[in-house]
């Protein structure tokens, strides 16, 4: 585990397939610890065991689920959290807690978005840290890569362009001061702290190219 903030850390790279590389945070917090997204690192539990465990795990959609889930449950009596939209699939993997719905629900101190686009069912989570941070976990959602700033759409699994347009609609109206993804193909990196000039200028840049690549119809994949 890599200590980040006062009360975030991070588990170490995982390369599930491809180019593909994805890591969890855990948040220690009053309400509970939390584990986004998820780890198939079975060593990186005693690491969050010394750090309190996990309260409350949280997948931002459907593509982070693994038969880990129901270790970490096991181990820690943690109870998974997603999107109702996710639930089915996230269940052939480990029962569900709580399904979320609505666009904006609260958690335990987290704010949950539901900012579907890449799938139907995928959601976002922002945390404003005590300790004076606030950090928005986008998931899937939008990520940065080797290439720049990216997001992708799954058609097949309730993914859209236009779906996604709104969602980055909603995060423009956010200013997070931390922004963590779920996976990318940029390597260890994992995390950026923009100012709010430059993440109005993220989503901007990636709007206009969904925008541009939709009128194109060409699949939608790198914008920035």
């Amino acid at each position: 585990m890599k200590q980040l903030f006062d009360d975030l850390w991070q588990t170490k790279l995982e390369v599930p397939f491809g180019s593909v590389h994805s890591h969890a945070f855990l948040l220690r917090r009053e309400e509970g610890n939390a584990l986004i997204y998820n780890t198939g690192h079975v060593d990186e539990l005693d690491h969050i065991d010394v750090l309190g465990g996990v309260d409350y795990q949280y997948l931002s959609h459907r593509h982070e689920t693994g038969d880990s889930l129901r270790l970490i449950r096991e181990r820690f009596g943690s109870k998974l959290c997603c999107h109702v939209e996710e639930k089915p699939v996230v269940l052939q993997s480990c029962e569900v807690d709580v399904a979320f719905s609505g666009k904006v629900v609260q958690h335990h101190g987290l704010e949950v978005f539901h900012t579907p686009g890449h799938t139907i069912g995928s959601v976002s989570f922002l945390y404003r840290s005590p300790y004076g941070r606030s950090y928005l976990f986008t998931g899937d959602t939008l990520f940065l890569s080797r290439t720049g700033w990216e997001t992708l759409v799954f058609p097949s699994e309730g993914g859209s362009t236009e779906a996604l347009l709104e969602s980055l609609s909603t995060y423009r109206t956010l200013s997070p001061d931390v922004v963590l993804w779920s996976a990318s193909s940029g390597g260890e990196l994992s995390c950026v702290e923009p100012t709010d000039v430059e993440w109005r200028a993220i989503i901007d840049g990636v709007v206009e190219g969904l925008v541009r690549k939709s009128a194109e119809d060409v699949p939608i994949r790198s914008y920035v």
